[in-house]
């Protein structure tokens, strides 16, 4: 496999000569938790819906330290060679599917609790970075849903020794719920992409006075994930950007109290639209059983849990977003940018918000709502232009008109049931 690198614009991924559209599944617990044969009947269902990178992590638990987490049972033991090499088997057998291995060396809260500090990293990010030297299926993503000033020396320290093993491998950092890595780190070479964590809260849920509440330290966006974007692409230095922690499909609203309800799949939807209209590199998606790999009835799971990881595998939003991808990936999306300034009328705020993403001869609009809003065509009324709805739910595509110097369009989307979720894309399409 070719090793990934940053588009030129500095915007996207490519690999090799050809753009790279980032499909990334959160399987945290994937190496610690699944055998080979598990490993398999996952990592294909996720391969045949499109998925093309699995975010996972090398020591997320440690042995001793089993009773301070819920997510432990059934994790193997991280200080055996017997462990690194299944981690060998599973980095190759990852490869042959043609999938990239989103790889955190450990999880944040290690280094954040000083067991993995300056006085070790020095010695495990040799090791590693020594060990998959040659393979060129593997990300480095550093961090683990901690701030980066939890361990700031500590992160920068364990890219440099890792950049030095493979100067062209990529590297990110996954960072605290509702942050970005470019908080920290946008300056920093090292840094190839930005990764934020728009997280789990609602709009209304800004702070519940739980342990993982930040609105007063850094800024809070809500359920407005691709503020994050139009941030991070406001920097100077330009990098592409990724979401890489979005509320998972059937985990609670807020993350920790299943009496708020549970996030679903028009909600991861209406995240991965957002965020690729915005401009993002990709999207990642997230089940709450996955993550995990629950599988342990009848003891209770983390985060209100309620299926195993074999039925959450096939929750409808995990297949849509293959949708998503498809529609990309059938223009020229490298260069293309975000154009909320097109539009004439319709745009609100939250869950009425219109998404506008264009090229030279496409443009693309969603609506979460099923809201009618207006387009300024001036752009393309000298071409010819197809105009198809979108289902995001299945991916069809139903022909509307062609348009032919028209520099003005409303749009109307169908409504459905009121107990049906209303989210369209507008595809305008040059003939």
């Amino acid at each position: 496999m070719e090793q990934l690198r940053i588009s030129e614009n500095h915007r996207y991924l490519m690999q090799g000569d050809h753009p790279f559209f980032w499909l990334g599944d959160t399987a945290w617990l994937m190496l610690q938790k699944l055998n080979k044969e598990e490993t398999i009947t996952y990592l294909r269902n996720r391969k045949e819906k499109g998925y093309n990178v699995i975010q996972t992590v090398l020591m997320h638990i440690l042995p001793g330290k089993e009773s301070e987490s819920s997510l432990a049972p059934g994790v193997k033991d991280v200080t055996k060679e017997e462990y690194w090499l299944y981690v060998d088997e599973i980095l190759k057998l990852a490869e042959e599917m043609g999938m990239y291995i989103g790889l955190l060396p450990c999880w944040g809260s290690i280094v954040k609790d000083g067991t993995m500090n300056l006085d070790n990293i020095d010695e495990y990010a040799h090791k590693i970075g020594k060990r998959f030297q040659e393979r060129t299926n593997i990300i480095w993503i550093l961090g683990g849903d901690v701030r980066g000033s939890d361990g700031y020396d500590v992160f920068n320290r364990e890219a440099e020794i890792l950049r030095s093993y493979n100067p062209e491998r990529l590297m990110t950092y996954h960072p605290f719920g509702r942050t970005s890595s470019s908080l920290w780190f946008h300056d920093q070479k090292w840094l190839d992409f930005n990764m934020f964590q728009s997280g789990h809260r609602r709009y209304d849920q800004a702070s519940l006075g739980e342990w993982d509440d930040n609105a007063m330290k850094e800024d809070f966006y809500g359920e407005d994930c691709w503020k994050y974007i139009e941030r991070d692409h406001g920097y100077p230095v330009m990098k592409p950007v990724i979401d890489g922690e979005p509320s998972y499909e059937a985990i609670p609203k807020g993350l920790h109290n299943p009496r708020n309800g549970f996030w679903e799949a028009k909600d991861v939807r209406r995240y991965a639209y957002w965020n690729l209209f915005e401009g993002a590199a990709g999207h990642t998606y997230g089940s709450n059983a996955i993550m995990q790999f629950y599988n342990e009835y009848p003891q209770p799971g983390a985060y209100g849990v309620r299926e195993s990881w074999l039925d959450a595998m096939h929750h409808p939003g995990a297949g849509q977003m293959q949708y998503l991808k498809r529609l990309f990936e059938s223009v020229d999306f490298v260069n293309g940018v975000p154009r909320d300034d097109l539009l004439t009328y319709g745009q609100k705020e939250r869950y009425h918000r219109i998404a506008v993403f264009a090229g030279d001869d496409y443009l693309f609009a969603y609506t979460y709502s099923g809201d009618e809003f207006g387009l300024n065509l001036k752009d393309y009324a000298d071409k010819t232009m197809d105009v198809y709805w979108m289902n995001p739910q299945d991916g069809t595509e139903s022909y509307v008109t062609t348009l032919c110097g028209v520099e003005k369009y409303v749009a109307k989307p169908v409504r459905r049931r009121e107990d049906v979720s209303n989210d369209w894309v507008l595809i305008l399409r040059k003939a």
